[in-house]
């Protein structure tokens, strides 16, 4: 009787994944295709003025792979860079002004805002700080802010494509994901599914259809109308949010904005991440803010990655082993269509394609850190960042 009740169990929830996945591929915005790239642009006839704002703390080892990309854009309108030491204690801020001395290109600004303000988190201060400075510092504000990480490397034609982008379509924030650093094993198993993941959250074709509900951003690269922060409120509306990039664009969408995301194809991230240990930390520090800090979310989310990503091959094995056709082709099916699903993802990151099939072991690995990230909140240090932590907003 048990062993019939644990073969149904087990066929049902093959069934269930399988289920999963037939709404996954057709009826969650086409997530997993990735030609989603800047909409159709033309040169504007008078190129607006723009500020590229980066906060930065302890950015030393790869702010020389990344600043001088933004000192070198070549851009046909008025433009700086301002970057924002947030507390470094590398010489980040000194760094910056020896790579900026004597080369040509966009002038650059560096300033220190000081300790974040009690209910900021670090990166919003600093942005704070950065846009304020853009915005009285000459006689005009600028039209757009370029928001990018300190280990975002741009090719020199990025911000006029972002800005054609931005004017031809009237788009009030575009963003495009940058393409993360894929060279070691662990990133190769790790860093594609990141981005499929957050893709499957956040649908691009969704974010991007006039009136859509659904908002998210990559805070690695968005250009920003300065008129639609001020509307918005940001940042100084979002100031405790860990996840600031999906606020972010929340605040514009809400304010009647309208957003835009993609992938990118020359915007690169420069940050290395060779150990498991520091793609754990990536993800972990803010998987659980993710979840609204709630119990009952993470059980779910447990539920739910163990359902679509862990019973396919659980399912298909179970069935060849016991003879359970039904469970076996219901496995195997759910698990093809999680393969070729990703398939796109693995070819956009220039990955071989005997990756997709080992999807359900990344994603394992990304419950075990989602559960971890729980644990870390609970002990108290969770949404922790180069030697900060962050209460959760209603405690801070």
């Amino acid at each position: 009787m048990g062993l019939l009740t644990g073969a149904a169990v087990a066929t049902a929830a093959s069934y269930a994944s399988l289920a999963a996945w037939l709404w996954l591929t057709f009826a969650q915005g086409m997530f997993w295709r990735t030609d989603v790239r800047l909409p159709p642009r033309t040169a504007p006839a008078r190129w607006p003025s723009v500020a590229i704002v980066v906060p930065a703390r302890d950015e030393a080892g790869v702010l020389p792979l990344s600043l001088p990309s933004l000192i070198a854009q070549d851009y046909p309108g008025e433009a700086e860079v301002i970057l924002v030491d947030d507390g470094s204690t590398d010489g980040t801020g000194g760094l910056a002004l020896r790579i900026a001395a004597g080369r040509p290109g966009l002038p650059l600004t560096v300033v220190s805002p000081g300790e974040p303000a009690p209910g900021w988190t670090g990166k919003l201060w600093a942005l704070r700080h950065g846009i304020s400075l853009a915005r009285t510092a000459h006689a005009t504000e600028p039209d757009f802010l370029l928001l990018t990480d300190a280990d975002i490397a741009h090719e020199p034609d990025s911000l006029r494509e972002l800005v054609c982008a931005a004017t031809s379509a009237d788009l009030d924030l575009v963003s495009q994901m940058a393409r993360l650093r894929v060279v070691g094993l662990w990133e190769r198993l790790v860093v594609p599914a990141f981005v499929y993941f957050f893709a499957q959250l956040y649908p691009f074709r969704r974010i991007n259809r006039p009136g859509a509900r659904t908002a998210a951003a990559a805070g690695g690269c968005v250009l920003l109308r300065t008129e639609a922060a001020v509307r918005a409120g940001v940042p100084d509306g979002i100031r405790q949010a860990v996840i600031d990039d999906v606020s972010l664009a929340r605040a514009v969408q809400d304010s009647g904005g309208r957003i835009w995301l993609g992938l990118a194809e020359r915007v690169d991230s420069v940050r290395p991440y060779p150990a498991l240990a520091d793609l754990w930390r990536m993800v972990s520090r803010s998987a659980y803010a993710q979840l609204r800090h709630q119990l009952l979310l993470l059980a779910g989310t447990v539920a739910g990655l163990a359902l679509v990503y862990l019973v396919p091959p659980a399912a298909l094995l179970a069935g060849l082993a016991t003879g359970r056709t039904s469970t076996a082709w219901a496995g195997g099916l759910a698990w093809l269509l999680m393969a070729g699903t990703y398939l796109p993802m693995i070819r956009y990151y220039r990955q071989p394609a005997a990756l997709a099939p080992l999807l359900p072991l990344t994603a394992l690995l990304y419950l075990l850190m989602t559960v971890d990230s729980a644990v870390q909140h609970y002990r108290g240090r969770g949404a922790s960042w180069k030697g900060r932590t962050y209460a959760r907003p209603s405690d801070a």
